[in-house]
């Protein structure tokens, strides 16, 4: 697939109070193998599908409405590029709300880093530059750990704890209900800890 989606993603937010009705994983699923054997346009469907979803996750990171609206197109765009990759092992729109998310997060991080400047990369004193290496130990150190969880796990993690969704958001957002939703995020929680420790018990061994 080598054309660009533009087309179809453009309009994407005029008409909002429309929501396409749900489609079953087996509809889905033949949508996909439509746009994949050549039928592009079929992708339209699957942006009026998922594009007010996408366009409440991309709102919530980046709070900005003209900037949640880009984030989401870049992203709807993204998934249509590499739709081919997608292994159909959850939902389209599990796969679609991770790739949502991870854009949000690079966007709001670039126009941080251009607001900020170079100017203000300055250390204070040292104990403040000290805390600033352990913040970013333990963040690639999460980071390591929730690499190791599948991509559902992934995004109900971030979801719920990082964005602070509710569990009711959660489980409206990955189409599942809210006990299993809170099922997961335990789970998840626990297997997040195991692999901190894992990797946490490899480093001390390096030291």
């Amino acid at each position: 697939m080598n054309s660009s989606p533009g087309q179809l993603t453009c309009n994407l937010f005029l008409n909002n109070s429309v929501i396409a009705s749900v489609i079953t994983i087996e509809e889905e699923h033949k949508l996909i193998d439509r746009i994949l054997a050549g039928e592009e346009r079929c992708y339209a469907e699957l942006v009026d599908q998922y594009k007010f979803y996408a366009f409440t996750i991309a709102l919530r990171i980046v709070n900005h409405r003209a900037e949640a609206e880009e984030v989401a197109q870049d992203a709807f765009v993204k998934a249509f590029n590499y739709l081919k990759n997608f292994n159909r092992q959850a939902r389209f729109s599990t796969w679609l709300y991770r790739i949502v998310f991870n854009t949000a997060i690079s966007y709001k991080r670039k126009n941080r880093l251009i607001t900020e400047g170079i100017e203000n990369k300055h250390v204070e004193n040292p104990e403040r530059a000290d805390a600033g290496i352990e913040r970013d130990d333990k963040a690639v150190f999460i980071g390591q750990a929730m690499r190791k969880l599948n991509d559902a796990d992934q995004l109900a993690i971030q979801l719920f704890y990082i964005k602070e969704f509710s569990l009711e958001e959660v489980a409206d957002l990955m189409g599942q209900n809210v006990n299993t939703i809170k099922v997961r995020i335990h789970r998840a929680r626990q297997r997040l800890a195991d692999e901190l420790k894992i990797l946490l018990k490899k480093e001390a061994l390096t030291l």
